[in-house]
């Protein structure tokens, strides 16, 4: 895809409302950048802000048995599964920072059944991957699997929003065909200068 396959150009920064310039402007300021689905969905103040505000409650909690790197994890096992480039490109970096590991990411995205994971994540992606790719299969055993890993029902409800989530912004991110930043592609790779 080109840059003239962008459907849905990148609004300005100047041009949007304050509660979100300033947003952008935080994030811009801690990564170094703006990732580009910060200015993409920005297009719509009020789903940009609900969209970031259930972004905020999944991925940035601290309760539960989940890392941010098993967060990360699931969002780009599913991301490839969505064929969503932008989320595994960005998503992949933001593992591979998590999990300190800068090969982790390729492999989860290409096959996380070669990814070498440990028993609790494998169980953990192969349900996400389920609720991703046939939810209406998922049944008793698909939770005591998860529970005999040491995930309580509070963490499945999270790897399961965390998958229904990311579908939606996988297929907004597709179909606006948005392009991942540059900077994505070394995060977690190379060490930080």
């Amino acid at each position: 895809m080109s840059d003239d396959d962008v459907r849905y150009p990148p609004v300005e920064l100047r041009d949007l409302p304050d509660d979100i310039r300033e947003m952008i402007e935080a994030q811009a300021e801690r990564a170094g950048f703006i990732p580009n689905v910060f200015l993409s969905l920005a297009r719509r103040p009020a789903e940009f802000r609900a969209f970031f505000a259930y972004h905020a409650a999944l991925m940035d909690k601290d309760t539960g048995s989940l890392t941010k790197a098993d967060r990360e994890m699931i969002v780009t096992a599913t991301s490839a599964a969505n064929d969503c480039l932008y989320c595994v490109v960005a998503h992949g970096a933001l593992l591979r920072i998590y999990a300190k590991d800068p090969y982790i990411a390729d492999a989860v995205a290409v096959n996380p059944r070669s990814a070498n994971l440990p028993e609790r994540q494998r169980v953990m992606i192969d349900f996400a991957l389920k609720v991703c790719r046939t939810p209406g299969e998922i049944d008793e055993s698909d939770f005591t699997a998860l529970h005999a890993q040491g995930f309580d029902d509070e963490d499945i409800w999270d790897i399961t929003a965390i998958t229904g989530f990311y579908g939606l912004s996988n297929r907004m991110a597709t179909v606006a065909g948005m392009r991942p930043n540059p900077e994505f592609h070394l995060l977690g790779r190379v060490p930080r200068s």
